[in-house]
């Protein structure tokens, strides 16, 4: 029993012309028209499948095909469909379509599972205007709650509870979310990669055993604006310089650790912003990711000591603001291991990684199993529209997504 790689290469494209730019990427973003219209394209294929289509109160789309009987619960396997702006046509969109071709495939093969299986994609994923990545998947665990959410707008003044109703969501129906959870006994989300770990070893295949941490801050420093012309060099507390040195010393911390931590500044503001003006003020995010709370805990210090000695030796003053002190996730073994061994019986290599990224895996594993799949990125390229994956590849780490849905289907209790 084999996926069709055909009709699964055929998704692919059809599924890139929803929202497809004139930049040659594809911009999806949640609750956009282009993000309706392939919401709707999608249930309509779900359903003319002979599924069972809902859309919960977070506009989450389930598809479920009964099982035997024999085993209680649903097996779910899904990812999400909306893109960031100018993405590729792989991140997300693969994971859901490659999870239909799965129920495709076992629907022609009149292959039937003891548990129930279910495919969800979940609603905004990505980044968005209203300011609440992989939002499906929290809202789902009820790590997001109506309460919260209420007054929520995007930058266009439009509220959240609108744009969710519109996709056929409801702040109202919040509450109902927790009952849907007990019947979920395990979920797997296959991904493009997004990195080169794969490609340098030359594997399609990972088992994803871990999510990495997310701490984010705001930093703001405080110097002293100052006419350019009038003030001399030596009598400057030029903040923009103090920055600078200070997100230097990011890069070379966190380039000093020997294990995968990441660092990043992605975003900076300067003040006033004028040409012949000493800048009296920087306001930068700071993001660390890694695998290990100590070691993230650990550059995070020497990075603010740092700061501190830049900070004295320049006549500024750093304030920090904490965002996001997200802790690192480890998957379920079970599941890792199901994979793994799913990988060996079939004779394809399978390499174990951590996920440098957040995805809605990491929070499905507040409910139930949870755990990912990785498939090779060429060049490692993401969120934009040169991502890609080779069909050969695409085709394997399917058909082995299939051989470990039904493993996986045998071996839970």
């Amino acid at each position: 029993m084999r996926i069709s790689m055909e009709r699964l290469t055929a998704d692919l494209e059809n599924y890139a012309q929803y929202g497809k730019d004139e930049r040659g990427g594809v911009t999806r973003p949640s609750f956009s028209a282009a993000d309706l219209e392939v919401r709707r394209l999608f249930v309509e294929e779900l359903q003319a499948m002979g599924l069972a289509v809902t859309i919960d109160a977070a506009a989450n789309i389930w598809a479920r095909r009964k099982g035997s009987g024999q085993k209680q619960g649903a097996i779910v396997i899904g990812s999400h469909l909306d893109t960031v702006p100018n993405g590729g046509k792989y991140d997300g969109a693969l994971g859901v379509l490659v999870a239909k071709e799965i129920m495709k495939t076992l629907i022609e093969s009149d292959v039937t599972l003891s548990h129930d299986l279910e495919i969800v994609s979940f609603t905004a994923e990505e980044s968005n205007d209203f300011g609440y990545s992989t939002f499906g998947s929290r809202a789902f665990v009820r790590r997001l709650t109506a309460e919260q959410l209420q007054h929520a707008r995007d930058s266009q003044g439009r509220l959240l509870a609108d744009a969710l109703q519109e996709a056929g969501g409801d702040l109202g129906r919040f509450a109902e979310l927790g009952s849907l959870q007990e019947e979920k006994k395990a979920f797997l989300e296959l991904h493009i990669e997004q990195g080169k770990r794969l490609e340098a070893k030359n594997i399609a295949i990972a088992a994803v055993n871990t999510a990495v941490g997310i701490y984010r801050s705001k930093i703001t420093v405080s110097g002293q604006a100052n006419h350019s012309g009038t003030t001399m060099m030596g009598h400057r507390f030029d903040a923009l310089v103090a920055a600078a040195e200070m997100i230097l010393a990011v890069e070379q911390l966190c380039k000093s650790t020997p294990s995968d931590l990441v660092g990043t500044v992605g975003q900076l503001q300067v003040f006033p912003n004028a040409v012949n003006i000493v800048p009296g003020r920087v306001e930068f995010t700071l993001e660390i990711r890694g695998e290990n709370e100590e070691e993230m805990l650990a550059v995070g210090a020497r990075i603010r000591e740092r700061w501190a000695d830049i900070a004295r030796k320049r006549g500024v003053e750093v304030e920090q603001r904490v965002l996001q002190a997200q802790k690192p996730a480890v998957f379920d073994p079970q599941l890792v291991s199901i994979l793994q061994e799913t990988a060996q019986s079939i004779g394809e290599p399978c390499l174990t990684l951590a996920s440098m990224a957040v995805h809605d895996a990491v929070h499905m594993g507040a409910i139930t199993k949870s755990a990912m799949i990785f498939v090779k990125s060429i060049d490692g390229k993401s969120h934009c529209p040169e991502e890609y994956s080779l069909p050969e590849d695409i085709e394997t780490v399917a058909n082995f997504f299939l051989q470990a849905v039904l493993q996986l289907d045998r071996q839970l209790d």
